[in-house]
């Protein structure tokens, strides 16, 4: 005991430094770790409060497990939250790697800090914003996309029925929001590769391709697995704006744009079962939590140096 509380002393700066990221994560992620129980009982409201309302209410195990797969929006929640996330990830890791490539890459770096706050700003702007910047792309009248087809002699189309286009305008605003933010990452990471690995590289003749397949992209690769794997922790969660925000709660849209959490948020406001989107919040963390530990387990065994635990 009295070597713990020496330890504690001797490193009581760090402690506090770390003492508000660790309040944080008490109050809004461990406490309320509680009310997972409500995903196992038929809740009900009570006048005594929250936790009378928890405690009081009707044990019923799995059943809100049970209706939630037994009905098709299971799988199509759980298709849409993955296949989204999986393309984002893949998509926005080389998304991020290039832009942070050609940004060290430009000899004007006055240029390059313009290029890189341009890139930048979407990750700031609300996806409240940006679905009505999308709106007046695809509104049925006055669109600017619908605009173009007549002027070209096309019939306008009723972008917020067709299921078949959102999946590349989502993608592709989900990559066009966060492409910047992740390529500052890597960029911080191509700053601090030592630049004596350049200068030889350069004596031997090797082009600018070269130096990049050779030494920027070997270098980035311990960052680009740690980053993939904490996203993959995040697969079964998806940007809730952007599901639910963009395509304006457009019921035509469900099949492609309902995603897990979408599902919980309408289960909640419309259908008030507040068990079943618990038990939909408690699904989605568990395999999520197992995503990381199978992806970190498989890249331990690859190589044990890129692991993140």
């Amino acid at each position: 005991m009295q070597g713990i509380l020496k330890k504690l002393i001797k490193n009581r700066a760090f402690l506090l430094l770390v003492l508000p990221g660790a309040a944080w994560f008490i109050i809004f992620a461990y406490l309320p770790m509680f009310g997972t129980i409500i995903a196992f009982k038929d809740f009900r409201i009570h006048p005594g409060g929250f936790f009378e309302s928890v405690l009081k209410s009707e044990w019923v195990g799995f059943k809100n497990f049970e209706f939630l797969f037994s009905t098709d929006d299971a799988y199509i929640i759980t298709r849409n939250t993955i296949l989204y996330n999986v393309g984002l990830i893949m998509l926005g890791l080389v998304l991020a790697v290039t832009l942070a490539i050609i940004m060290n890459e430009l000899l004007n770096k006055r240029l390059a800090k313009f290029y890189q706050t341009a890139m930048f700003m979407p990750y700031f702007l609300s996806w409240v914003i940006i679905s009505y910047f999308v709106f007046s792309f695809l509104n049925v009248e006055k669109g600017v996309f619908n605009q173009l087809l007549v002027f070209f002699g096309e019939d306008p189309v009723s972008w917020y029925s067709e299921t078949k286009f959102w999946p590349y305008f989502l993608i592709f605003l989900g990559l066009w929001k966060n492409a910047g933010y992740g390529s500052v990452v890597y960029l911080a990471a191509i700053a601090g590769i030592d630049r004596s690995y350049y200068e030889a590289a350069m004596i031997d003749g090797a082009t600018k391709w070269n130096q990049i397949r050779f030494i920027t992209l070997p270098m980035l690769k311990p960052l680009m697995i740690i980053l993939t794997v904490l996203a993959l922790g995040g697969i079964f969660r998806s940007d809730f704006g952007l599901f639910y925000q963009v395509p304006r709660d457009s019921g035509a849209l469900y099949p492609v744009t309902n995603v897990i959490d979408t599902f919980v948020y309408r289960g909640l406001t419309i259908m008030g079962d507040t068990g079943m989107s618990t038990a939909t919040g408690l699904y989605q963390s568990v395999v999520g939590l197992i995503l990381v530990l199978l992806a970190n387990y498989a890249v331990r065994k690859i190589e044990k140096d890129y692991a993140v635990f």
